[in-house]
């Protein structure tokens, strides 16, 4: 089990079984568990996005793109 799921919460849900069934085909996932998982992480990951998004236009950053596209990588 990975470290970040070692804090486990067991929930029971009634879930629509066709919807569950068409999510873990289209994810290509085994289990219901990892859908899930994969559903809310998801839901997290849209949640950070719509934040960064909410910022556009009212963060400032001075960027030199032409010095920062020329810059050799290590």
């Amino acid at each position: 089990m990975p470290l970040e799921y070692a804090y486990c919460m067991r929930t029971t849900l009634d879930l629509p079984a066709e919807t569950l069934e068409k999510a873990r085909r289209a994810a290509n996932l085994r289990t219901k568990r990892e859908t899930v998982i994969a559903g809310l992480e998801e839901l997290i990951r849209k949640s950070k996005r719509e934040e960064l998004r909410g910022l556009a236009g009212r963060v400032r950053l001075e960027v030199d793109l032409a010095r920062s596209r020329d810059r050799r990588r290590r």
